[in-house]
């Protein structure tokens, strides 16, 4: 695979316009690009002679640092905004956190990686984090170092981890991040839902009514009849349809929409039409609140962080300090539980990266070998947190042994997400997904509400992916 080009790096995310990657780094695009790379492969294949003291890591928002400050060993002290931390042996850790909305966390850090070269040594971003959607974007250019090659991870070290963690993040047999964490997704629902539209809340027996997509529509016809909407909104099941497409989203400058997807559209355009959703989006009040005391959805897609966090958060009527374990009875805590649903799907997930021009090359191998493949701490962070973790022999034990969670009812959820772990397939993933994906769900949203019908709605996507991709040139819609 060819590396991308610094122009279609900054492309990629839509996020840093080429003039501002000319007042970054100065002269013509031509030249900067050529002298940029030669810096950045030569920082990426020469490790520096003493290690720094400052240790610079990107990210946005607060989930790897907190498992860095509980998780790894060499941690001393954390400051009480939690802006640094202090290690064993002296050294900084200075945390950069911008969150996600508007491409802000991506804008930020292509600038800084721009100006990499000739930042000061304590200012040079060390470890940046990325995430599954926008992976190759940067992994497949010259800013993210090789984890053995450059860092010095071994093979052994990343032998237990889920392959497709590894593959993810890999271009040319260079594998350039790594994670601690595997997202294989579920459909989480709710038990007293699916008792009085099923008549049970087994999840083997539910997963049996849920198993295809043609026995999931059935339900969403029974939980209507019952006064129960079987989705919140438009986006809650797109990731199971995204995840299963036959082919990759761009080939050469062509993007072609994979009829699994225009399966999602009729979908959801039905289930908004009959009332099976509450025409929600992601994120938003409404589907929050359907995760709460007063929803009356019958249940979620999630990954492993999203049942743990989010759905676990919103599903609460007070919530609890940090810390606090919230109990049986709090909200609607221990009413969810989990199977497989219609299809394996992933979603999210993040990676640690290595950058080039980095001076702290031994402490980047130590925190990547202690915090994504000691088994031990793997372990301890899923019995802790509820999070799945990457290591499979570590996923297996707990996946076979009496493990509970009291928020899904007793339910050892560890074992469904071993099983689904496996069947994980990021061959078609791409650097341009994740805005194709952003525009095509919103031009459809607007067909959704019955704004435009769904010409139009193809229309106005193919103009929002030639704003923000110029370079990619044709759209092809199926048959």
């Amino acid at each position: 695979m060819k590396k991308i080009s610094r122009r279609n790096f900054l492309l990629a995310s839509g996020a840093v316009t080429i003039g501002a990657a000319l007042a970054a780094c100065g002269g013509s695009s031509a030249s900067t690009s050529t002298a940029s790379s030669a810096a950045a492969s030569s920082a990426a294949s020469e490790a520096p002679a003493a290690q720094g003291k400052v240790l610079n890591i990107w990210c946005w928002n607060d989930e790897f640092q907190s498992r860095f400050n509980a998780y790894y060993p060499e941690v001393s002290e954390v400051a009480e905004d939690k802006s640094t931390t202090t290690l064993k042996d002296g050294t900084v850790v200075k945390w950069t956190i911008n969150p996600n909305e508007n491409n802000n966390y991506q804008n930020k850090l292509d600038e800084a990686l721009l100006s990499q070269d000739s930042a000061a040594d304590d200012d040079k971003i060390d470890i940046f984090l990325i995430e599954a959607d926008y992976a190759l974007k940067y992994v497949d250019s010259d800013y993210a170092l090789d984890v053995k090659a450059d860092i010095g991870l071994t093979d052994d070290d990343l032998s237990g981890q889920y392959q497709y963690t590894k593959d993810i993040v890999t271009v040319d047999g260079s594998q350039r991040g790594t994670t601690w964490q595997a997202t294989p997704g579920l459909f989480a629902y709710r038990r007293s839902i699916a008792k009085d539209v099923l008549g049970t809340d087994d999840p083997t027996e539910v997963q049996s009514y849920l198993s295809d997509w043609d026995k999931f529509n059935d339900v969403a016809a029974q939980a209507y009849a019952k006064g129960y909407k079987m989705l919140s909104g438009f986006d809650d099941s797109f990731r199971t349809f995204s995840n299963n497409i036959s082919a990759p989203w761009v080939d050469g400058t062509t993007i072609n929409v994979d009829p699994n997807m225009m399966k999602w559209v009729d979908q959801t355009k039905e289930y908004t039409d009959k009332g099976y959703n509450n025409k929600s989006s992601l994120w938003d009040s409404q589907w929050a609140a359907d995760q709460g005391p007063t929803g009356k959805v019958f249940g979620f897609f999630y990954s492993t962080w999203g049942i743990n966090f989010t759905l676990l958060g919103n599903s609460l009527e007070t919530p609890v300090a940090d810390g606090e374990t919230p109990q049986v009875g709090n909200g609607i805590y221990g009413d969810y539980a989990v199977c497989e649903g219609p299809q394996p799907y992933y979603w999210g997930g993040t990676w640690i990266c290595g950058a080039a021009g980095s001076d702290n090359i031994e402490l980047i191998r130590d925190i990547m070998q202690k915090l994504t493949c000691d088994e031990a701490i793997m372990k301890q962070i899923t019995l802790d947190t509820q999070d799945y973790t990457n290591n499979e022999k570590a996923m297996n034990e707990i996946a076979n042994s009496d493990y509970s969670s009291d928020f899904l009812g007793g339910q050892n959820h560890i074992a469904l997400f071993a099983e689904a772990a496996g069947k994980i397939d990021m061959s078609n993933a791409g650097p341009y997904d994740q805005g194709i994906t952003e525009s095509f769900q919103a031009a459809f949203k607007d067909y959704f509400t019955g704004n435009v019908d769904e010409d139009t709605a193809k229309a106005n996507f193919q103009t929002a992916i030639q704003e923000k991709y110029p370079e990619l040139t044709d759209v092809v819609w199926p048959a």
